[in-house]
């Protein structure tokens, strides 16, 4: 259970680094759009690693069941 509570607590703060990443790239698309181009590119990455972690949490649900 302590792996799944690790994964849990990790996605959860990807998801909140993942939305900063892209409200922050909304609000200076305007502005500065290489800046934001960066911002989007660094969301989509914490996106990518939150996939990872749903596949590794429907694993370990998977063991423990």
């Amino acid at each position: 259970m302590n792996k799944i509570n690790a994964i849990k607590s990790n996605q959860a703060k990807l998801r909140e680094q993942y939305k900063e990443l892209i409200e922050l790239a909304y609000n200076i698309r305007q502005t500065d759009s290489a800046l934001s181009d960066i911002s989007e590119f660094k969301a989509i990455k914490l996106l990518a690693k939150l996939n990872k972690l749903k596949f590794l949490f429907k694993e370990q649900l998977n063991t423990v069941l």
